[in-house]
């Protein structure tokens, strides 16, 4: 079970320099997010430096969990793009020291393909 494995919606590309505010408190120096995409509430942030995966929960959505992974921390990932029946993508990272992979779930409107080519070009620097 994943962290955002009963996640659904639409995940849409944000703002990078909304987001360099929102998590500027958050930020190593000379760090700054370069690509973020949001889900329902969530987010996913690519820095310079890192993964930032964004978990807001409760109703309100003022309790945030926040999961910093350094990209060298990433042993692996996959992708299992929508099929005609089933209208979901899913996104699986597996980290050094955990057993079960974050798992993020994407509507079929999302370019999954493009999400896991952001994160290939972070891992495989």
């Amino acid at each position: 079970m994943g962290l955002f494995d009963a996640l659904m919606g639409n995940a849409s590309e944000v703002s990078v320099a909304e987001v360099n505010r929102e998590f500027a408190a958050m930020l190593a120096p000379e760090e700054r997010a370069e690509k973020a995409y949001k889900v329902i509430r969530d987010l996913l942030i690519f820095t310079n430096r890192r993964l930032i995966l964004v978990d807001k929960q409760g109703v309100t959505g003022k309790k945030v969990e926040l999961h910093s992974i350094p990209y060298k921390s990433i042993s692996h990932f996959s992708v299992e793009t929508a099929g005609n029946f089933d209208l979901e993508s899913e996104l699986k990272i597996w980290v050094s020291g955990k057993a079960e992979p974050f798992q993020m779930t994407f509507s079929k409107g999302l370019d999954i393909y493009e999400v896991q080519s952001v994160l290939a070009a972070y891992v495989l620097k």
